[in-house]
């Protein structure tokens, strides 16, 4: 039952040795690249973790300050009539005492 695989399947005809540092203890060409390369990597996924961090908190903080004002919204606008009142009352006041004759 031994038959030979189908021509189509590759086969591994020769061991590759991993490549050795150079002389120095510099890394290879190769290693560098690879280590260039994962770093401009690092780069430009952090680039897009800041700008979608951005986006997103901007998104948050604008949302919750909505949220937070509609809360607020009928309390602002009873302390806002309380004060307008006062206002108005006050004007009316001194409006009306500069209307009255002075007393000889």
């Amino acid at each position: 039952m031994n038959r030979p695989p189908p021509r189509f399947v590759p086969t591994l005809t020769e061991v590759v040795q991993p490549q050795a540092a150079a002389p120095g203890g510099r890394p290879a060409p190769a290693a560098m690249d690879m280590q260039h390369f994962q770093e401009q990597m690092v780069h430009r996924v952090m680039q897009r973790v800041d700008l979608t961090l951005d986006r997103l908190l901007r998104e948050t903080v604008g949302r919750l300050v909505l949220e937070h004002t509609q809360e607020l919204a009928p309390s602002l606008r009873d302390e806002i009539e309380i004060v307008v009142r006062q206002s108005v009352n006050q004007a009316f006041e001194q409006e009306l005492a500069s209307q009255l004759p002075d007393k000889p």
